[in-house]
Protein backbone atom coordinates (compact mmCIF):
# COMPACT_ATOMS: atom_id res chain seq x y z
CA UNK A 1 0.00 0.00 0.00
CA UNK A 2 1.41 3.66 -1.48
CA UNK A 3 2.53 6.02 1.90
CA UNK A 4 -0.13 8.30 2.21
CA UNK A 5 -3.18 6.61 0.89
CA UNK A 6 -5.26 6.06 3.92
CA UNK A 7 -7.14 3.16 3.44
CA UNK A 8 -10.53 3.01 5.30
CA UNK A 9 -9.57 -0.41 7.73
CA UNK A 10 -12.36 -2.43 9.66
CA UNK A 11 -11.20 -4.92 12.27
CA UNK A 12 -12.15 -8.29 12.56
CA UNK A 13 -15.78 -8.45 14.17
CA UNK A 14 -16.26 -5.15 12.52
CA UNK A 15 -14.66 -2.56 14.77
CA UNK A 16 -15.07 0.35 12.83
CA UNK A 17 -14.22 3.25 15.04
CA UNK A 18 -10.93 1.19 16.61
CA UNK A 19 -9.07 1.12 14.02
CA UNK A 20 -7.40 4.14 12.50
CA UNK A 21 -6.39 4.75 9.15
CA UNK A 22 -3.07 2.56 8.46
CA UNK A 23 -0.98 5.31 7.34
CA UNK A 24 3.08 6.11 7.34
CA UNK A 25 4.99 8.29 9.50
CA UNK A 26 7.83 10.77 7.76
CA UNK A 27 9.22 10.52 11.18
CA UNK A 28 9.82 6.97 11.47
CA UNK A 29 13.52 7.05 9.16
CA UNK A 30 14.81 9.60 12.06
CA UNK A 31 13.54 7.67 14.77
CA UNK A 32 15.59 4.19 13.44
CA UNK A 33 18.43 6.02 12.71
CA UNK A 34 18.16 7.58 16.01
CA UNK A 35 18.05 4.27 18.11
CA UNK A 36 20.35 3.20 15.62
CA UNK A 37 23.18 5.39 16.35
CA UNK A 38 22.95 4.89 20.58
CA UNK A 39 22.49 1.47 19.74
CA UNK A 40 26.00 1.67 18.20
CA UNK A 41 27.94 3.51 20.88
CA UNK A 42 26.76 1.22 23.64
CA UNK A 43 27.88 -2.07 21.44
CA UNK A 44 31.22 -0.20 20.89
CA UNK A 45 31.28 0.52 24.52
CA UNK A 46 31.07 -3.67 25.09
CA UNK A 47 34.09 -4.64 23.13
CA UNK A 48 36.35 -1.65 23.43
CA UNK A 49 38.38 -3.49 25.67
CA UNK A 50 38.58 -7.07 24.39
CA UNK A 51 39.83 -5.90 21.18
CA UNK A 52 42.95 -5.07 22.78
CA UNK A 53 42.79 -7.53 25.62
CA UNK A 54 46.46 -7.71 25.73
CA UNK A 55 46.94 -3.62 25.77
CA UNK A 56 44.52 -3.13 28.84
CA UNK A 57 45.63 -6.66 30.73
CA UNK A 58 49.14 -4.48 31.12
CA UNK A 59 47.75 -1.35 31.70
CA UNK A 60 45.79 -2.61 34.77
CA UNK A 61 47.92 -5.85 35.55
CA UNK A 62 45.07 -7.90 35.61
CA UNK A 63 44.72 -11.46 33.57
CA UNK A 64 43.39 -11.41 29.96
CA UNK A 65 40.31 -13.34 32.18
CA UNK A 66 39.33 -10.34 33.95
CA UNK A 67 39.30 -8.26 30.83
CA UNK A 68 37.15 -10.59 29.20
CA UNK A 69 34.84 -10.68 31.83
CA UNK A 70 34.20 -6.87 31.20
CA UNK A 71 32.78 -8.47 27.50
CA UNK A 72 30.61 -10.91 29.92
CA UNK A 73 29.01 -8.61 32.29
CA UNK A 74 27.45 -7.24 29.21
CA UNK A 75 25.89 -10.83 28.87
CA UNK A 76 25.51 -11.46 32.70
CA UNK A 77 23.42 -8.19 33.57
CA UNK A 78 21.00 -8.89 30.79
CA UNK A 79 19.59 -11.85 31.67
CA UNK A 80 18.23 -11.02 35.21
CA UNK A 81 16.95 -7.67 33.84
CA UNK A 82 15.60 -8.78 30.90
CA UNK A 83 11.66 -9.07 32.07
CA UNK A 84 11.64 -6.56 34.18
CA UNK A 85 12.86 -3.87 31.18
CA UNK A 86 10.30 -5.94 28.50
CA UNK A 87 7.36 -5.24 31.27
CA UNK A 88 8.54 -1.90 31.34
CA UNK A 89 8.72 -1.68 27.39
CA UNK A 90 4.31 -3.22 27.50
CA UNK A 91 3.52 -0.74 29.90
CA UNK A 92 5.48 2.84 29.48
CA UNK A 93 6.07 2.25 25.62
CA UNK A 94 8.89 3.23 23.72
CA UNK A 95 9.97 6.45 24.76
CA UNK A 96 10.66 5.71 28.53
CA UNK A 97 12.73 2.73 27.72
CA UNK A 98 14.65 5.20 25.11
CA UNK A 99 15.31 7.74 26.77
CA UNK A 100 16.59 5.28 30.01
CA UNK A 101 18.93 3.04 27.58
CA UNK A 102 20.57 6.21 26.07
CA UNK A 103 20.99 8.04 29.86
CA UNK A 104 22.81 4.84 31.24
CA UNK A 105 25.12 4.49 28.05
CA UNK A 106 26.39 8.16 28.34
CA UNK A 107 26.47 7.83 31.84
CA UNK A 108 28.64 4.57 31.67
CA UNK A 109 31.22 6.49 29.54
CA UNK A 110 31.71 8.97 31.84
CA UNK A 111 32.50 6.64 34.86
CA UNK A 112 34.99 5.11 32.31
CA UNK A 113 36.66 8.40 32.61
CA UNK A 114 37.86 7.77 36.48
CA UNK A 115 39.04 5.00 35.43
CA UNK A 116 42.73 6.38 33.77
CA UNK A 117 45.32 4.92 36.30
CA UNK A 118 46.36 1.36 36.76
CA UNK A 119 44.63 0.81 40.29
CA UNK A 120 41.36 1.85 39.41
CA UNK A 121 40.13 -0.98 37.58
CA UNK A 122 36.78 -1.40 39.74
CA UNK A 123 36.17 2.01 38.20
CA UNK A 124 36.20 0.85 34.76
CA UNK A 125 34.29 -2.19 35.82
CA UNK A 126 31.71 -0.02 37.68
CA UNK A 127 31.41 2.27 34.17
CA UNK A 128 31.41 -1.05 32.03
CA UNK A 129 28.16 -2.61 34.23
CA UNK A 130 26.13 0.70 33.78
CA UNK A 131 26.47 0.31 30.04
CA UNK A 132 25.94 -3.07 30.54
CA UNK A 133 22.35 -1.97 32.19
CA UNK A 134 21.66 0.30 29.31
CA UNK A 135 22.48 -2.72 26.96
CA UNK A 136 19.43 -4.59 28.56
CA UNK A 137 17.19 -1.07 27.09
CA UNK A 138 18.55 -1.65 23.41
CA UNK A 139 18.47 -4.85 22.66
CA UNK A 140 15.05 -5.62 22.53
CA UNK A 141 14.01 -3.01 20.86
CA UNK A 142 14.85 -3.59 16.97
CA UNK A 143 11.57 -5.67 16.17
CA UNK A 144 9.29 -3.64 18.47
CA UNK A 145 10.91 -0.02 16.86
CA UNK A 146 10.25 -1.86 12.78
CA UNK A 147 6.62 -3.10 14.00
CA UNK A 148 5.11 0.38 15.52
CA UNK A 149 6.93 2.75 12.59
CA UNK A 150 7.18 0.60 9.78
CA UNK A 151 4.72 -0.78 7.45
CA UNK A 152 4.19 -4.26 6.74
CA UNK A 153 6.48 -4.39 3.38
CA UNK A 154 9.50 -2.80 4.75
CA UNK A 155 9.05 -4.03 8.68
CA UNK A 156 12.11 -6.90 8.06
CA UNK A 157 14.49 -4.47 6.14
CA UNK A 158 13.75 -1.94 9.30
CA UNK A 159 14.29 -4.66 11.78
CA UNK A 160 17.95 -4.85 9.77
CA UNK A 161 18.93 -1.79 9.70
CA UNK A 162 17.53 -1.57 13.59
CA UNK A 163 20.18 -4.47 14.50
CA UNK A 164 22.75 -3.04 11.87
CA UNK A 165 23.68 0.25 14.24
CA UNK A 166 24.75 -2.41 17.18
CA UNK A 167 26.87 -4.36 14.65
CA UNK A 168 28.28 -1.22 13.52
CA UNK A 169 29.27 -0.12 17.23
CA UNK A 170 30.81 -3.92 17.37
CA UNK A 171 32.83 -3.14 14.41
CA UNK A 172 33.79 0.33 15.56
CA UNK A 173 35.03 -1.14 18.55
CA UNK A 174 37.36 -3.71 16.40
CA UNK A 175 38.50 -0.64 14.51
CA UNK A 176 39.52 2.20 16.64
CA UNK A 177 40.91 1.04 19.53
CA UNK A 178 44.09 -0.52 18.12
CA UNK A 179 44.38 2.48 16.45
CA UNK A 180 43.74 5.22 19.16
CA UNK A 181 46.05 3.27 21.78
CA UNK A 182 49.33 1.71 20.47
CA UNK A 183 50.49 -0.81 22.80
CA UNK A 184 53.48 1.23 24.02
CA UNK A 185 55.23 0.68 27.23
CA UNK A 186 54.86 3.81 29.29
CA UNK A 187 51.92 3.80 31.63
CA UNK A 188 51.51 7.82 31.59
CA UNK A 189 51.57 7.58 27.85
CA UNK A 190 49.09 4.89 27.74
CA UNK A 191 47.01 6.11 30.07
CA UNK A 192 46.82 9.58 28.12
CA UNK A 193 45.72 7.32 24.59
CA UNK A 194 43.14 5.58 26.84
CA UNK A 195 41.60 9.06 28.30
CA UNK A 196 41.19 9.97 23.99
CA UNK A 197 38.77 7.66 23.01
CA UNK A 198 37.11 6.99 26.84
CA UNK A 199 36.19 11.49 26.06
CA UNK A 200 35.13 10.63 22.56
CA UNK A 201 32.86 8.21 23.42
CA UNK A 202 31.67 10.50 26.01
CA UNK A 203 30.90 13.11 24.15
CA UNK A 204 29.20 10.90 21.73
CA UNK A 205 26.44 9.35 23.81
CA UNK A 206 25.30 12.61 25.65
CA UNK A 207 25.13 14.10 22.42
CA UNK A 208 22.57 11.02 21.45
CA UNK A 209 21.08 11.04 24.69
CA UNK A 210 20.18 15.23 24.39
CA UNK A 211 18.46 14.24 20.38
CA UNK A 212 16.31 11.06 22.23
CA UNK A 213 15.40 13.71 24.26
CA UNK A 214 14.45 15.82 21.04
CA UNK A 215 13.43 13.54 18.38
CA UNK A 216 12.02 10.79 19.70
CA UNK A 217 8.38 10.09 20.22
CA UNK A 218 6.07 6.81 21.07
CA UNK A 219 4.48 5.73 18.18
CA UNK A 220 3.06 7.41 15.01
CA UNK A 221 -0.09 8.90 14.75
CA UNK A 222 -1.14 6.71 12.66
CA UNK A 223 -0.50 2.57 12.79
CA UNK A 224 1.33 1.89 9.87
CA UNK A 225 -0.01 -1.54 9.45
CA UNK A 226 -3.24 -3.78 9.39
CA UNK A 227 -1.27 -6.13 12.10
CA UNK A 228 -0.47 -3.29 14.26
CA UNK A 229 -3.53 -1.58 13.62
CA UNK A 230 -5.48 -4.81 15.26
CA UNK A 231 -2.70 -4.67 18.08
CA UNK A 232 -3.74 -0.91 19.04
CA UNK A 233 -7.31 -1.46 18.94
CA UNK A 234 -7.42 -4.17 21.84
CA UNK A 235 -8.39 -3.42 24.88
CA UNK A 236 -4.91 -3.25 27.24
CA UNK A 237 -6.75 -5.32 29.85
CA UNK A 238 -6.64 -8.43 27.69
CA UNK A 239 -2.75 -8.72 28.01
CA UNK A 240 -1.45 -9.88 30.66
CA UNK A 241 2.80 -10.29 30.59
CA UNK A 242 3.46 -13.72 32.83
CA UNK A 243 0.72 -15.27 30.45
CA UNK A 244 2.61 -14.24 27.39
CA UNK A 245 5.68 -15.60 28.38
CA UNK A 246 4.06 -18.63 29.49
CA UNK A 247 2.41 -19.20 26.12
CA UNK A 248 5.89 -18.56 24.17
CA UNK A 249 7.35 -21.11 26.61
CA UNK A 250 4.77 -23.50 24.97
CA UNK A 251 5.19 -22.99 21.38
CA UNK A 252 7.48 -25.89 20.78
CA UNK A 253 8.72 -24.05 17.59
CA UNK A 254 9.85 -20.79 19.32
CA UNK A 255 11.24 -23.02 22.09
CA UNK A 256 13.38 -24.85 19.41
CA UNK A 257 14.10 -21.56 17.68
CA UNK A 258 15.17 -20.01 21.01
CA UNK A 259 17.77 -22.32 21.33
CA UNK A 260 19.27 -22.17 18.00
CA UNK A 261 19.37 -18.83 18.00
CA UNK A 262 20.80 -18.99 21.56
CA UNK A 263 23.96 -21.66 20.06
CA UNK A 264 24.61 -19.40 16.88
CA UNK A 265 24.76 -15.83 18.34
CA UNK A 266 26.65 -17.64 21.84
CA UNK A 267 29.52 -18.62 19.27
CA UNK A 268 29.50 -15.20 18.11
CA UNK A 269 29.72 -13.49 21.14
CA UNK A 270 32.62 -16.18 22.28
CA UNK A 271 34.00 -15.14 18.74
CA UNK A 272 34.14 -11.57 19.15
CA UNK A 273 35.47 -11.76 22.77
CA UNK A 274 37.97 -14.36 21.99
CA UNK A 275 39.30 -12.56 18.68
CA UNK A 276 42.39 -10.68 19.78
CA UNK A 277 44.26 -13.50 21.63
CA UNK A 278 43.56 -15.69 19.07
CA UNK A 279 45.35 -13.79 16.16
CA UNK A 280 47.75 -12.63 18.31
CA UNK A 281 48.44 -15.88 19.50
CA UNK A 282 48.95 -17.26 15.04
CA UNK A 283 50.45 -13.65 14.66
CA UNK A 284 52.17 -11.44 17.45
CA UNK A 285 52.18 -8.10 17.08
CA UNK A 286 49.50 -7.83 15.18
CA UNK A 287 46.54 -5.78 17.23
CA UNK A 288 45.34 -3.52 14.50
CA UNK A 289 44.99 -6.35 12.02
CA UNK A 290 43.09 -8.55 14.30
CA UNK A 291 40.74 -5.45 14.70
CA UNK A 292 40.54 -5.13 11.36
CA UNK A 293 39.48 -8.77 11.30
CA UNK A 294 37.06 -8.09 13.42
CA UNK A 295 35.60 -5.41 11.40
CA UNK A 296 35.53 -7.67 8.13
CA UNK A 297 33.11 -10.25 10.60
CA UNK A 298 30.99 -7.27 11.24
CA UNK A 299 31.13 -5.48 8.08
CA UNK A 300 30.46 -8.88 5.74
CA UNK A 301 27.94 -9.55 8.49
CA UNK A 302 25.79 -6.09 8.33
CA UNK A 303 25.21 -7.05 4.12
CA UNK A 304 24.14 -10.50 4.86
CA UNK A 305 21.68 -9.15 7.82
CA UNK A 306 20.27 -6.15 5.18
CA UNK A 307 20.10 -8.85 2.68
CA UNK A 308 18.42 -10.96 4.80
CA UNK A 309 15.60 -8.61 5.63
CA UNK A 310 15.16 -7.81 2.19
CA UNK A 311 14.95 -11.12 1.02
CA UNK A 312 12.32 -11.72 3.33
CA UNK A 313 9.97 -9.17 3.20
CA UNK A 314 9.86 -10.27 -0.79
CA UNK A 315 9.77 -13.99 -0.58
CA UNK A 316 8.37 -14.54 3.32
CA UNK A 317 10.46 -17.28 3.19
CA UNK A 318 11.24 -17.66 6.94
CA UNK A 319 12.72 -21.64 7.50
CA UNK A 320 14.00 -22.03 4.45
CA UNK A 321 16.46 -18.49 4.84
CA UNK A 322 16.94 -19.64 8.23
CA UNK A 323 18.16 -22.68 7.79
CA UNK A 324 20.49 -22.50 5.01
CA UNK A 325 22.29 -19.49 6.69
CA UNK A 326 22.94 -21.51 9.18
CA UNK A 327 24.34 -24.52 7.85
CA UNK A 328 26.57 -21.65 5.89
CA UNK A 329 27.42 -20.56 9.29
CA UNK A 330 28.69 -23.97 9.83
CA UNK A 331 30.66 -24.18 7.13
CA UNK A 332 32.35 -20.59 7.55
CA UNK A 333 33.44 -21.99 10.89
CA UNK A 334 34.82 -24.80 9.77
CA UNK A 335 36.74 -23.03 7.10
CA UNK A 336 38.05 -20.21 9.51
CA UNK A 337 39.29 -22.79 11.86
CA UNK A 338 41.43 -24.72 9.61
CA UNK A 339 42.65 -21.55 7.82
CA UNK A 340 43.54 -19.55 11.41
CA UNK A 341 47.24 -21.18 11.62
CA UNK A 342 47.79 -21.50 7.72
CA UNK A 343 50.34 -18.46 8.80
CA UNK A 344 48.67 -15.99 5.76
CA UNK A 345 46.82 -13.29 7.33
CA UNK A 346 44.51 -12.49 3.96
CA UNK A 347 43.43 -15.96 4.02
CA UNK A 348 42.18 -15.05 7.70
CA UNK A 349 40.28 -11.72 6.53
CA UNK A 350 38.75 -13.88 3.53
CA UNK A 351 37.23 -16.67 6.03
CA UNK A 352 36.40 -14.41 8.68
CA UNK A 353 34.40 -12.34 6.33
CA UNK A 354 32.64 -15.37 5.08
CA UNK A 355 31.90 -16.47 8.50
CA UNK A 356 30.92 -13.09 9.66
CA UNK A 357 28.39 -12.60 6.26
CA UNK A 358 26.15 -15.82 7.38
CA UNK A 359 26.60 -15.58 11.25
CA UNK A 360 25.80 -11.75 11.82
CA UNK A 361 23.49 -12.05 8.76
CA UNK A 362 21.52 -14.65 11.17
CA UNK A 363 20.97 -11.90 13.96
CA UNK A 364 17.63 -10.17 11.96
CA UNK A 365 16.56 -13.56 11.15
CA UNK A 366 15.96 -14.71 13.86
CA UNK A 367 13.88 -11.85 15.05
CA UNK A 368 11.64 -11.88 12.36
CA UNK A 369 11.00 -15.74 12.31
CA UNK A 370 10.28 -15.82 15.83
CA UNK A 371 7.82 -12.29 15.57
CA UNK A 372 5.78 -14.64 12.78
CA UNK A 373 5.53 -17.77 15.14
CA UNK A 374 4.52 -15.93 18.01
CA UNK A 375 1.89 -13.06 17.04
CA UNK A 376 -0.23 -11.74 18.44
CA UNK A 377 2.49 -11.84 21.43
CA UNK A 378 4.82 -8.42 21.38
CA UNK A 379 8.30 -8.55 19.83
CA UNK A 380 9.64 -7.05 22.98
CA UNK A 381 9.40 -10.52 24.93
CA UNK A 382 9.96 -12.86 22.21
CA UNK A 383 13.06 -11.17 20.81
CA UNK A 384 13.88 -10.51 24.75
CA UNK A 385 13.77 -14.38 24.84
CA UNK A 386 15.95 -15.36 21.93
CA UNK A 387 18.35 -12.45 23.78
CA UNK A 388 18.35 -14.33 27.17
CA UNK A 389 18.92 -17.21 24.96
CA UNK A 390 22.18 -16.16 23.00
CA UNK A 391 23.48 -14.14 26.27
CA UNK A 392 23.42 -17.57 28.29
CA UNK A 393 24.90 -19.81 25.53
CA UNK A 394 27.39 -16.31 25.11
CA UNK A 395 28.69 -16.63 28.55
CA UNK A 396 28.84 -20.78 28.15
CA UNK A 397 30.75 -20.85 25.28
CA UNK A 398 33.16 -17.67 25.63
CA UNK A 399 34.61 -19.29 29.42
CA UNK A 400 34.61 -23.08 27.90
CA UNK A 401 36.39 -21.93 24.70
CA UNK A 402 39.12 -19.87 26.57
CA UNK A 403 39.32 -22.61 28.75
CA UNK A 404 40.14 -24.33 25.78
CA UNK A 405 42.19 -21.88 23.85
CA UNK A 406 44.47 -22.01 27.52
CA UNK A 407 44.64 -25.59 27.41
CA UNK A 408 44.92 -27.31 23.95
CA UNK A 409 45.25 -24.12 21.50
CA UNK A 410 42.98 -21.87 19.50
CA UNK A 411 42.05 -25.03 16.73
CA UNK A 412 40.38 -26.89 19.96
CA UNK A 413 38.43 -23.81 20.82
CA UNK A 414 37.16 -23.31 17.53
CA UNK A 415 36.10 -27.17 17.17
CA UNK A 416 34.05 -26.47 19.89
CA UNK A 417 32.00 -23.59 18.26
CA UNK A 418 32.09 -26.18 14.89
CA UNK A 419 30.08 -28.83 17.03
CA UNK A 420 28.02 -26.32 18.62
CA UNK A 421 26.23 -25.02 15.23
CA UNK A 422 26.14 -28.58 13.93
CA UNK A 423 24.30 -28.85 16.89
CA UNK A 424 21.81 -25.83 15.85
CA UNK A 425 21.80 -26.46 12.22
CA UNK A 426 20.02 -30.23 12.95
CA UNK A 427 17.90 -28.42 15.60
CA UNK A 428 16.32 -25.63 12.78
CA UNK A 429 15.37 -28.35 10.33
CA UNK A 430 12.68 -29.39 12.42
CA UNK A 431 11.55 -25.74 13.67
CA UNK A 432 7.74 -25.99 11.40
CA UNK A 433 7.04 -22.96 9.81
CA UNK A 434 3.89 -21.53 11.36
CA UNK A 435 3.51 -17.96 10.21
CA UNK A 436 0.69 -16.11 12.35
CA UNK A 437 1.95 -12.97 11.69
CA UNK A 438 1.44 -13.27 7.84
CA UNK A 439 -1.80 -15.50 8.36
CA UNK A 440 -3.35 -12.02 10.47
CA UNK A 441 -2.37 -10.08 7.56
CA UNK A 442 -3.75 -11.91 4.80
CA UNK A 443 -7.11 -12.10 7.02
CA UNK A 444 -7.55 -8.81 7.08
CA UNK A 445 -6.76 -7.65 3.47
CA UNK A 446 -9.80 -10.88 3.40
CA UNK A 447 -12.20 -8.83 5.15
Amino acid sequence: EPAGTPSPLTAAGGVGDAAAEVQLSRLRWAVLLLFSSYSLCNAFQWIQYGSINNVFVRFYGVNAFAIDWLSMSYMLIYIPLLFPVAWLLDKRGLRLIALAGSALNAMGAWVKLGSLKPHLFPVTVLGQVICGLAQVFILGMPSRIASVWFGSQEVSTACSIAVFGNQLGIAAGFLVPPVLIPNVEDVEKLAYHISIMFFMTAGVASALFILVIIVFKEKPPNPPSRAQALIQSRPAAEYSYVQSILRLLRNANFLLLMVTYGLNVGCFYALSTLLNRMVIHHYPGEEVNAGRIGLTIILSGMTGALISGIWLDKTKTYKQTTLVVYIMSLVGMIVYTFTLSLGHLWVVFVTAGLLGFFMTGYLPLGFEFAAELTYPESEGTSSGLLNVSAQIFGIALTISQGQIMDRFGTKAGNLLLCSVLFLGTIMTAFIKADLRRQQANLENEQT
